[in-house]
């Protein structure tokens, strides 16, 4: 009896185990399930309470592993400047995102978390990272797969971090440049703005030709990110280029000038849509259903998902939060899926629950905002492969990235002068071999101004401590010949510049760093002391001067003075490009993607208005041919 009982007792004891494995069984964490009905099963376990930690996104500095596991918060972002560390390594990062989404991963029902960052011209809250130019300087190369090479090298560079998502690229077509953001645009026209959306496949990945309409697609694996189309819509339209302000134009206007661009952006399957601060017509995006949901995803097609701004839904309201519960039920009224908190969490999520119970936001709303999240969390494989691992972080500011950026600064370049009058022999390209020449101007050795804002902070930084790069002097020293006598003087007075009988000069001035509202301008002047620079240094020998900034500025009045005239934008960590070009290595081909007024008082002014008299036009740019060596 007791022999022949074993085997029994042991083939029960295996059904059991058949069973339970059975049991154990969860259709959502099958790869080999659709995506459909992976969101369909995982929907039918989840509860209120975590339906809405889906829709919840908090600051890193917040997101402790109970927080994490008590709220099912479903994503975690950093601000600019938020870092695990000063000068943190990729490997810091990496362990910051994975230590967060162990705590997702130790819930219920184990739904991994999304992180995301700001790199907007490269991996730009990171040390070491490539800093591409700003997308002012990008617009200009009207070269839609050097975008992709750009996005592809950031993809790699934010993966190599542990992080999955970036809020890129901002698709705003900049009608004002008094507005703070106007570097963020690629142009006042949206033509080349739709152009430079090939920016989104190379962060995301080729989207199939098989894909359907408006579904998101990020490549499996761990080389792309889910991409952001911000900020929806009409950010760049603002009346005087004021920032989060009232954009006033027909909606004719807003799809022709400020929508074309999400058309081309959905079609590439980008992941999500970042609203707008900004209002159309005295009404606040964050707010307007009919744009977002009436639009965005019932006439577009849109199946990501939409995220508020840093936020947002606080800022509806003048003063900010001064009601907060209708804030709440508007904006995700609205159609909003994932709201930026990013601090008071519990607020949000306490006032969303109580709408939902009480039926004041129905559960249909919710539901729409949970699956569009899962989409994408599905999509990209985040079930799959939700820790990063350390195979990445020598992509961080690699070479090859690096020489792209190079590339992009000297495509991005253009050249608005050369020469003092028509007959005068261009001064461009300078020679490399000259007994002695001047490097003059606050903007030649500091690489925070080269990197402009949304560098390392928010804000962006003074000096060349912030980061690896090289500044326009080094790339001058790195280029000259060995017996060329280089001398640097920030601020040279004439007597300096006369007595020291120089070749030639460079000259490189501009603007500050700045974010957002802070760099909104109503003078856009060339910051002190560069006028007196031009003015000291152009008036006593050659010069080339080199503008660095988010826009064009005001530079009529030196303009008699100077002998070549360039405008870099905010090119970034690769200062070599500048080099490359002024001494002719390449040549410049870049043409103006925005238009260079004379006076403030003609602004707005953009091509094709009846009032437009520009100092040099839209389109415009001088082109030199390579100097044979």
């Amino acid at each position: 009896m007791g022999r022949s009982s074993r085997p029994v007792l042991g083939f029960i004891l295996l059904c059991c185990l058949i069973v339970a494995g059975e049991a154990e069984y969860l259709k959502y964490k099958d790869p080999k399930m659709p995506v459909g009905a992976r969101i369909k099963d995982l929907m039918k376990r989840m509860t209120i309470e975590e339906k809405i930690g889906q829709m919840v996104q908090i600051e890193r500095t917040v997101a402790s592993p109970d927080v994490m596991k008590q709220y099912f918060i479903g994503s975690v972002l950093s601000g600019g400047g938020s870092v695990p560390a000063p000068k943190a390594s990729a490997e810091a990062w990496v362990n910051m995102v994975n230590e967060i989404q162990k705590a997702s991963l130790s819930t219920r029902l184990g739904i991994p978390m999304i992180y995301g960052i700001d790199a907007v011209h490269g991996h730009s809250n990171v040390y070491n990272a490539t800093i591409f130019p700003h997308n002012v300087g990008l617009g200009v190369t009207r070269d839609p797969q050097l975008l992709k090479k750009i996005g592809e090298a950031t993809a790699l560079e934010v993966r190599a971090t542990g992080i999955p998502y970036a809020f890129a690229p901002c698709i705003a077509v900049c009608r004002d440049p008094r507005w703070g953001r106007c570097y963020e645009s690629y142009s006042e026209d949206h033509r080349i703005v739709q152009l430079m959306t090939e920016i989104i496949p190379g962060l995301q990945g080729e989207i199939p030709s098989t894909s359907k309409k408006g579904v998101p697609f990020v490549a499996p694996g761990n080389t792309k990110v889910a991409a952001c189309a911000k900020h929806f819509v009409g950010d760049g339209g603002t009346t005087k280029g004021l920032d989060e302000n009232n954009t006033v134009i027909s909606m004719d206007g807003l799809l022709n000038i400020h929508m074309p661009a999400y058309y081309n952006a959905i079609s590439k399957g980008v992941s999500t849509v970042m609203v707008s601060y900004s209002s159309w017509n005295g009404k606040r995006m964050h707010i307007n259903r009919d744009l977002i949901t009436g639009f965005l995803k019932n006439k577009m097609k849109f199946r990501g998902f939409v995220i508020s701004d840093w936020q947002g839904i606080d800022r509806v309201t003048s003063p900010p939060h001064a009601n907060y519960s209708l804030s709440v039920q508007a904006g995700v009224g609205a159609g909003i899926d994932m709201i930026m908190v990013p601090f008071n969490f519990t607020e949000f999520i306490d006032d969303l629950t109580y709408q939902v119970k009480n039926n004041i936001i129905p559960m249909s709303r919710i539901d729409d905002a949970v699956q569009r999240i899962l989409r994408v969390k599905f999509v990209m494989g985040l079930f799959e492969k939700p820790l990063a691992d350390l195979s990445m972080t020598d992509q961080l500011g690699s070479q090859e990235h690096r020489e792209i950026a190079r590339e992009a600064v000297r495509k991005s370049l253009v050249l608005l002068k050369n020469g003092k009058y028509n007959t005068a022999k261009p001064l461009l390209p300078l020679p490399k071999k000259a007994p002695k020449i001047l490097v003059a101007g606050s903007h030649a050795d500091n690489l925070g101004y080269q990197c402009g804002g949304w560098t390392i902070t928010w804000q962006g930084l003074v000096g060349n401590d912030l980061t690896i790069g090289t500044t326009i002097l080094n790339a001058v020293k790195n280029t000259v010949d060995p017996t060329t006598q280089v001398v640097y003087n920030e601020n040279p007075d004439a007597n300096f510049v006369k007595s020291n009988k120089f070749s030639y000069a460079i000259v490189v001035v501009g603007e500050p760093p700045y974010a957002e509202m802070y760099g909104d301008s109503s003078n856009l002047s060339i910051s002190e002391p560069g006028p007196s620079t031009i003015n000291n240094v152009c008036g006593a020998v050659k010069c080339v001067v080199v503008v660095i900034s988010g826009r064009p500025v005001v530079i009529q009045p030196y303009l008699e003075k100077i002998d070549a005239l360039v405008a870099a934008w905010l090119p970034g960590t690769e200062g070599q490009g500048v080099a490359d070009n002024l001494f002719g290595d390449y040549g410049f081909t870049g043409k103006l993607a925005r238009t260079w007024f004379k006076t403030v008082d003609q602004l707005p002014m953009n091509v094709g208005d009846s009032h437009y008299d520009p100092l040099f036009p839209f389109g415009f740019g001088i082109t030199t041919k390579p100097t044979k060596n």
